[in-house]
């Protein structure tokens, strides 16, 4: 069962300090799980010398936030956290891949007593006295030797500006906030973006909707490659070049491409997967290009992707010149006590569970430094 912790201590003169905690763990999606699991097999005691934050109020991380229309069917299937396989269990069922994850998480965290406490929103990690880092919460604060963040992408999402967005007479939508097709029946969509997301929408309204066009700024990469272990260490290699060097990290997909998926093939199928160059500007009742073309259009659909949600490290100035964070592996090279889980090649079921366990091993070694220091 999940392990009680106490929000805050109370000094005598009645004032509030940081609860004190080798680790914190900022996210319980499959990378924080995955941390807190390695964390606690190497020794670390639930609730006394680590906690788990979740903004969410129930487990199941981004998951659980996905359309209900994403059903396990048409998912490649749920990735095992360490420990517990969820692969045994049927995924050719109806049932929302979001209903499916957060019981796996939920049954998860009762499984291995991960101390997650929730809805807890952390707004600020400052550098603290001697060896810690601050958490700040809506919930109290804590001071950590360590912290691994794994606040992933989702509740991130990138809105590219296009000349004319805001002339748009229309309704427009990211993708985190798409439910399912039954609110496009008889209208003319756009969507754009060149990955799996965009075609899950497409799949999906090309029964109800009364015209699709597809846009992408770079034509589709549709891969047959089997995902093999090895192709999967080639991708993860490909990402982390880029965050080593202190760049913006490229997403998992961007280094894939398009798999042919279950929800690609229904796409194909539909004919719906027909890309068209991206457009130069938004009009009031459409989209246009510069040589002339005109698609109408009620409804604008950006399945454009996410960005790291990061904004709450910001007080420890981590971003390098060219605009990302430096890493070496999962650590933070101009923090060297903060580790990055879910981001950069571990955003993505892929690497997760690995930097989870490699991050665990990184703190365990710091904890155990910075102790013979203090004897």
């Amino acid at each position: 069962m999940n392990v009680a912790v106490r929000v805050v201590d109370v000094d005598m003169a009645g004032t509030a300090s940081p609860r004190d905690v080798d680790v914190a763990v900022i996210g319980a999606g499959q990378a924080g799980l995955s941390a807190a699991h390695h964390l606690l097999r190497l020794g670390l005691e639930a609730g006394r010398d680590i906690v788990v934050f979740d903004s969410s109020a129930g487990p199941g991380g981004a998951w659980q936030e996905r359309s209900p229309s994403l059903t396990m069917n048409k998912v490649h299937g749920i990735f095992d956290l360490p420990g517990a396989r969820h692969s045994d269990r049927p995924d050719a069922s109806p049932q929302p891949a979001a209903e499916v994850v957060a019981s796996y998480y939920g049954e998860y965290e009762q499984t291995f007593g991960i101390p997650v406490l929730r809805p807890v929103v952390v707004r600020a990690v400052r550098s603290g006295v001697a060896d810690r880092l601050v958490v700040e919460t809506d919930q109290g604060t804590w001071a950590a030797r360590a912290v691994v963040n794994a606040t992933g992408t989702w509740t991130h999402p990138y809105w590219p500006y296009y000349p004319g967005a805001a002339d748009f007479a229309g309704r427009q939508l990211h993708y985190a906030g798409y439910r399912g097709p039954a609110e496009f029946v008889g209208q003319r969509v756009v969507v754009v973006g060149g990955g799996h997301s965009a075609t899950h929408v497409l799949s999906e309204i090309a029964d109800v909707a009364a015209s699709t066009t597809w846009v992408t700024r770079r034509p589709p990469d549709f891969q047959r490659a089997e995902f093999t272990d090895d192709y999967g260490r080639q991708v993860i290699a490909a990402v982390d070049a880029r965050v080593r060097a202190g760049l913006p990290p490229r997403s998992v997909v961007s280094v894939t491409g398009l798999g042919y998926t279950p929800v690609v093939q229904e796409a194909l199928a539909k004919g719906v997967l027909e890309r068209e160059p991206m457009f130069d500007r938004i009009v009031a009742d459409g989209v246009r290009w510069d040589d002339g073309r005109f698609v109408g259009a009620d409804v604008i659909v950006w399945a454009t992707g996410f960005r790291a949600a990061l904004a709450h490290l910001s007080p420890l100035g981590l971003r390098e010149p060219g605009g990302g964070i430096r890493m070496d592996g999962t650590r933070v090279v101009r923090e060297p006590r903060l580790h990055l889980v879910g981001y950069g090649p571990s955003a993505s079921t892929v690497g997760a569970n690995r930097a989870g366990r490699a991050a665990a091993l990184e703190i365990k070694k710091l904890l155990a430094t910075s102790q013979l220091v203090a004897a």
